[in-house]
């Protein structure tokens, strides 16, 4: 009688594991170009209506009766909306995925847009082009894909991939400038808002191939209250936090204010446009070579020398002679240090603390940044009501460059001790 064959060996949790992940990571390898283009593309569409609110300025206040600081307020109330709403919708799509945020986001985007053009009141453009437009951006703008790159990458690319998805929304502010002055100029101003919010409904079909989550770690899983804790308690977070919020003053500030103060100084408003869409074009270029310089250099000291060039371009540029050629010069040189900020501290992020909450952890430095966001919008419409200018404005985002190169230099590029070999 022949023995009895052996029974096949069981495979061990380990192997079991091994296993599953490495059929993960099939799946991730095969849908990453996929993910990659669709994020890019959600990236161009999300950021570019949000890049042209500053040429809505003047028509805007004209056609309605409105001062300046009451439009400026509606779009600093959208900025700190957006911050605001970011931590949380940063939480949400690390618990249940990213693909959902990012369809709400759109639709609350659509709906902003389309009720801001209705509007004759100004209490109500502060809740429709202010909190609402704010709090879609929050759940549909580049940081939520930036999340979703975290997690499909290996960690060795992050910043490399952080650096093509911010890029795609700097290639959304070169597209939507041009193309929203164009839609004013034929359509008028609210036919522009209404054209622009159907633009951003093509964000829905494009969100599906984001769906997804962040797993627990190799490192074990944490709460996102355990992150929390962990993130403000690490010096370098803080910093980075802290820093940030320069970052928010100067691109919210020359977003919105450029435009007209190019007007102020006896330009064609479309020069303005073109400003706005010269910096997104050098932003293109200044971001993927952000990333690919996160990959070799300290990134806290790369930021640092970004917010010293940012105040050097600003005072050669107000103590220059206005002209169209100085305009796109200063606009060229403001791209390349524009979002270069973001895949340099979206990497500083992951590599301190993984990728498992980094939608949240960003979400809660990007609400500094809108902080800075709401204080350059705002109070630069307040001093131009009250001095008639911008002159001091421009002087006052100079020294913060200085303070904010001060803040990220002694920041650590090291991970927290939990995810440290032993």
């Amino acid at each position: 009688m022949p023995a009895p064959k052996p029974a096949p060996p069981s495979r061990s949790a380990p192997a079991a594991a091994r296993t599953s992940g490495s059929a993960a990571m099939a799946v991730v390898a095969r849908s990453l170009p996929v993910i990659l283009v669709c994020g890019c593309l959600i990236a161009v569409v999300s950021f570019g209506p949000r890049s042209a609110v500053g040429l809505f300025l003047t028509p805007m206040t004209e056609g309605r009766g409105w001062s300046r600081e009451t439009f400026s307020l509606a779009v600093a109330l959208q900025n700190l909306m957006w911050g605001a709403g970011q931590p949380f919708a940063g939480m949400i799509a690390d618990r249940y995925g990213t693909g959902r945020v990012l369809v709400g986001g759109a639709l609350l985007y659509a709906a902003a847009l389309a009720a801001s053009a209705t509007t004759g009141s100004a209490l109500v453009l502060q809740l429709t082009f202010g909190v609402l437009f704010g709090l879609a951006l929050s759940a549909a703008s580049f940081s939520i894909v930036l999340a979703a790159f975290g997690r499909a990458v290996s960690p060795a690319k992050r910043t490399f991939a952080f650096g093509v998805g911010t890029a795609a929304g700097s290639l959304g502010q070169f597209l939507f400038p041009p193309l929203s002055i164009e839609l004013i100029e034929r359509l008028g101003w609210q036919g522009a808002l209404y054209t622009l919010a159907a633009l951003v409904l093509f964000i829905v079909p494009l969100a599906a191939a984001l769906r997804g989550k962040g797993h627990p770690s190799a490192a074990g899983e944490q709460s996102i209250g355990e992150a929390l804790t962990e993130a403000f308690g690490y010096r370098s977070y803080v910093l980075l936090t802290i820093g940030f919020f320069v970052c928010g003053f100067h691109v919210a500030f020359i977003t919105v204010h450029l435009p007209p103060y190019i007007v102020d100084k006896g330009l064609d408003p479309r020069w303005g446009a073109w400003a706005i869409a010269f910096i997104g074009l050098f932003n293109v270029v200044g971001s993927l070579a952000a990333g690919a310089l996160g990959q070799r250099f300290a990134k806290q000291k790369s930021l640092a020398l970004i917010y010293l060039g940012r105040s050097a371009a600003i005072a050669l540029f107000v103590l220059a002679p206005i002209s169209p050629g100085s305009v796109l010069v200063f606009a060229a040189a403001m791209g390349l240090l524009w979002l270069s900020t973001v895949p340099l501290t979206s990497g500083l992020i992951a590599g301190m603390f993984g990728a498992r909450y980094m939608a949240t952890l960003f979400g809660f430095v990007f609400f500094s940044h809108q902080i800075g966001a709401f204080a350059g919008v705002w109070l630069g419409g307040w001093a131009y009501d009250t001095l008639g200018s911008y002159d001091l404005f421009w002087w006052v985002a100079i020294a913060l460059g200085f303070v904010a190169a001060i803040i990220h230099w002694p920041i650590r590029e090291v991970p927290v001790a939990r995810l440290r070999p032993a």
